[in-house]
């Protein structure tokens, strides 16, 4: 059996470098999985640009961010319905099965030392995070909780140096500080109330903690992925990262739907899940291929623009409104967006 592989792309695409001539070349070749080695006489070689390959990331947080709105959109939907541990549990298997349906394509890379304890560290506190969000929403206000996580990006300033030694410039800073400022403020509703409303409700709303802590988290998994994608490969730490967190968050799902197990075994509740599920597989990866090309603070800066787009789906689908009122988030999350582009 023949199929197409890629020779030297994961060098370009996955951790590029540079030389003189900003470039390299990469080869599609047959490979032959009977004999186990390349096929002779199929090869075709292309010229890659680093400086292009190197902004691919750009692209993967885009399609990230996209991938992130229309899941939490579909989601938001089926909780009205249906117990929102079973379709989110539902959701991530039918992530599961499309990444493990990759397998055949993927290679086993070299895993460096540091792979097992970010993967080991980085599992445990998903699950963590996923419970305290779904926590948060359902004890406080949406307008008290969500503009607390768009602190992710704060704390990877700090995070992503303890952990991996990143540096961002300054205007990429300002630009990650304009892009929190402004979701924050896309998620205020009300504000005659005080744009300080949500932080006053801290001590009032366990939810706003909850999604501070959910932000924390967050930013350190997102550092310990990237680690692990630079002791393995951005696809194999997707498949395995996403299957673990699968196996593990099926105790938890279960036994906080307890009473609703019954809801499983509809054929209606998989398929609110299909779509969801789909849009987390597109998500995981762009991100984890954004994540091996960029600055996690800055990636994790355009996919918090995920929040903008969902304030289009909220008014288009859900009849919210108060688009006027959240012109001044808007304009900060794209001028944000201009500086951290500018900055990588």
């Amino acid at each position: 059996m023949k199929t197409w592989l890629p020779s030297g792309l994961r060098q370009s695409l996955w951790a590029p470098a540079t030389n003189s001539s900003h470039s390299t070349n990469c080869s599609f070749i047959s490979y032959d999985k009977a004999a186990d080695k390349p096929s002779a006489g199929y090869s075709t070689t292309f010229s890659v640009d680093y400086r292009t390959m190197q902004h691919l990331w750009i692209m993967f947080g885009l399609l990230s961010a996209f991938s992130l709105a229309t899941n939490n959109a579909l989601l938001k939907k089926t909780f009205v319905k249906h117990n929102e541990y079973v379709v989110t549990w539902l959701a991530y298997f039918v992530t599961m099965i499309l990444l493990l349906a990759l397998l055949p394509l993927i290679s086993i890379p070299h895993i460096g030392s540091g792979f097992y304890g970010a993967f080991l560290i980085g599992l445990p506190l998903e699950i963590v995070a996923i419970v305290l969000y779904i926590k948060a929403l359902k004890s406080s206000p949406l307008s008290l909780t969500l503009p607390f996580l768009s602190l992710t990006p704060v704390f990877l300033i700090g995070v992503s140096y303890v952990l991996l030694g990143e540096k961002v410039s300054a205007p990429g800073a300002l630009g990650i500080v304009c892009i929190t400022i402004g979701g924050y403020t896309l998620n205020i509703r009300e504000f005659k109330k005080g744009i300080f409303q949500p932080f006053a409700a801290i001590f009032r709303e366990r939810g706003s903690v909850y999604m501070i802590l959910v932000a924390f988290i967050y930013s350190i998994t997102a550092s310990l992925g990237k680690k692990a994608i630079a002791n393995s490969s951005p696809m194999f730490f997707a498949v395995v990262y996403l299957t673990g967190f699968f196996l593990l968050l099926t105790p938890v799902a279960l036994y906080m739907a307890r009473k609703e197990l019954k809801a499983v075994r509809r054929a209606e509740v998989f398929k609110v899940a299909l779509l969801p599920g789909i849009c987390e597989y597109v998500g995981t990866i762009t991100y984890v291929l954004g994540l091996s090309l960029a600055n996690v603070a800055y990636l994790i800066s355009v996919r918090r623009l995920s929040i903008l787009i969902g304030v289009v789906y909220g008014f288009l689908f859900f009849e919210e409104c108060g688009l006027g009122e959240r012109f001044l988030g808007t304009t900060l999350m794209l001028a944000g967006f201009a500086l951290v582009v500018l900055a990588s």
